[in-house]
């Protein structure tokens, strides 16, 4: 009898191992089903060094902290297979004077990845190019910021400055910039989505604007200097200066006045 008790509970404990490990299997062949992949670098870039990202698929956010290095995070998501996470890549370049990061896809193949990031880098670093195809870029507290570029996603600047030039096929663009510089030309363009702007309120700037299919509205006075074409204006804010170029096909254009948030 004892025996037999016995028996019983190991044939239950294998068919209990089985299940789970068939439930397990069932679990992973479902369709949205995501296995992950950490990515975690520092590169030492001395003050004034460069930064440049190129993603395909995911969010990319950057923001500034007061080390003398980058900090590359990454997660790396197969739809399907765990296999397709190898045939993605992160390749890094790191110099004393530039870091450059590239995300890799398998030529002629769909790859089911994308690829998520989470960088910092130093405040006195120049942002020089950040793209993705379908994913928002955000960069918060970075002095200097260059290019930027997404189809499918919001481009989205906090505490920020420098020559921004911002382009977006579908989403918004939103910049807050610290600082104008007269030097530095300020460009955002998106085809469908709007623009906000947000600066000092002694920002002194040459303006342009073109909505064709939306509105346009300032919280600082704009001189009208001259309409060229239809829905396009040119302006002033404050005296003239800085060339600041808004444009976009379906959405609005606003310019709001940074507010302190101490």
């Amino acid at each position: 009898m004892q025996a037999s008790m016995t028996t019983r509970r190991s044939s239950f404990g294998i068919m209990r191992t089985f299940l789970i490990a068939a439930l397990l299997a069932a679990i992973s062949a479902l369709p949205g089903f995501a296995i992950s992949k950490d990515f975690s670098q520092s590169y030492p870039l001395q003050a004034g060094g460069t930064f440049e990202l190129q993603n395909v698929n995911g969010t990319v956010e950057v923001q500034a902290w007061d080390r003398n290095e980058v900090e590359v995070r990454a997660v790396k998501t197969a739809k399907e297979r765990e296999s397709d996470l190898d045939r993605v890549s992160i390749e890094v370049e790191a110099k004393p004077n530039a870091v450059s990061v590239i995300t890799r896809y398998p030529q002629d193949e769909g790859v089911e990845v994308t690829v998520e990031y989470a960088v910092h880098v130093p405040h006195s670093a120049i942002v020089e190019h950040l793209g993705t195809v379908n994913g928002t870029l955000r960069i918060s507290g970075v002095d200097h910021v260059e290019e930027l570029r997404t189809v499918n996603g919001n481009i989205e600047v906090y505490d920020g400055g420098g020559a921004v030039h911002a382009h977006v096929t579908n989403g918004n663009v939103h910049l807050e910039l610290a600082h104008v510089r007269e030097k530095d030309e300020t460009f955002a363009e998106t085809t469908n989505g709007s623009v906000l702007l947000v600066v000092p309120a002694d920002t002194q700037a040459n303006l342009e604007a073109r909505c064709l299919n939306g509105s346009f509205a300032s919280e600082l006075p704009v001189s009208l200097e001259s309409t060229l074409r239809p829905r396009e204006m040119h302006g002033k804010l404050g005296h003239g200066g800085a060339p600041i170029r808004l444009r976009t096909v379906n959405g609005g254009i606003q310019i709001a006045v940074l507010r302190s948030t101490v």
